[in-house]
């Protein structure tokens, strides 16, 4: 099985972060980091895009499963953005887990 190019996880969360540090009113991540809510906003947009998600597997529609977890994924990012998590420290948490896995 073709392994996916998973570098767009990059080029989409480094676009977040230059939204963080560039502010441009009509960017939508711009508004999500800077909404009057604060973290709140974002914590309830991955909440409703979990949530959606669920549904979708519910509903069996691959579709609508493939575009509700990349909402979900999406806002993902935002939120490790806004809490200065790097990718890298996704990825080295994913690498310990999976040598540990291997390991059991």
């Amino acid at each position: 099985m073709p392994k996916a190019d998973l570098s767009i996880l990059n080029r989409v969360y480094d676009i977040i972060l230059d939204r963080k540090e560039n502010y441009d009113e009509n960017s939508y991540v711009c508004k999500l980091l800077n909404h009057r809510k604060g973290m709140n906003k974002i914590l309830e947009k991955v909440g409703e895009e979990s949530i959606e998600t669920i549904l979708a597997v519910r509903n069996e529609d691959h579709r609508e499963i493939v575009s509700e977890s990349s909402d979900l994924i999406f806002h993902l990012l935002v939120l490790l953005a806004a809490n200065n998590i790097t990718l890298e420290e996704i990825a080295d948490e994913l690498s310990t887990r999976h040598e540990k896995m291997r390991r059991d």
